[in-house]
């Protein structure tokens, strides 16, 4: 039924522009309205790619606060997978204005896998409509079947080093597709970065199997910003 809905809203969105998640003015093409996009632009990091760097370098869009925060909640919580399309491209635009991307190098893109019984519940696995909307601009390969979820896993935000450690051991596994990747970098690509735990378990997997991990995009992390702005940014 949740499939069917989401269908019937998608076509909709293509003749009415629904109200913006965030303030409920006027949407645009992004769903959000103009007002609200630019909020969310200045939770952009001026530079994405401070964390770039050591066994598993991360590339972070923006700090998870404030309407980005409420943009990531409203998208996973109020039943809103479209604002991952926004989003997607966002960062992927920024990747590919970085020195990350490194040109004519085959990436394949992996999304943090979510547990089939939760993904059942919320509908759709939002790290994962994020890598179809990065490689929609990127033009990198999309793999939603390297990586799988084989166990749930509480939340580990409250959880010590050790014990994030000993809940994510074993709870992620290589699928099906893990024959099909074994020579292509892997970038992983997940909402929100955190403590890191669960990337790096999804990393660590993949080196066990020999599998090359590229790095980390994510579109927000709750670290602060290495090097903030001197100055406000400007809007057009």
């Amino acid at each position: 039924m949740g499939i069917w809905k989401r269908a019937v809203e998608s076509i909709l969105d293509l003749f009415l522009k629904p109200n913006c998640p965030l303030c409920q003015r006027p949407g645009g093409d992004d769903y959000f309205c103009r007002y609200c996009i630019r909020q969310l632009k200045d939770c952009q990091f001026t530079k994405p790619a401070q964390r770039w760097s050591g066994p598993l370098p991360v590339f972070v869009w923006g700090s998870y606060s404030g309407p980005m925060k409420r943009a990531i909640a409203a998208m996973k919580y109020e039943d809103r997978p479209q604002l991952a399309r926004p989003l997607g491209r966002w960062l992927a635009q920024a990747w590919l204005q970085s020195p990350t991307a490194a040109p004519n190098q085959k990436i394949l893109a992996v999304p943090i896998p979510m547990h089939p019984e939760k993904q059942k519940k919320r509908g759709f696995n939002q790290a994962e409509l994020i890598a179809r909307s990065f490689c929609e601009v990127t033009g990198y390969q999309l793999s939603t079947t390297l990586l799988q979820r084989s166990r749930a896993t509480e939340a580990l935000f409250n959880l010590s080093p050790e014990q994030r450690q000993q809940e994510l051991e074993g709870a992620i596994t290589l699928g099906k597709a893990a024959d099909r990747h074994t020579h292509t970098p892997v970038l992983l690509i997940d909402d929100i970065y955190t403590t890191g735990a669960t990337c790096g378990e999804a990393a660590k997997v993949m080196h066990q199997a020999g599998i090359p991990v590229f790095g980390v995009a994510a579109i927000a992390t709750t670290k602060q910003d290495p090097s903030p702005p001197s100055q406000p940014k400007k809007h057009p």
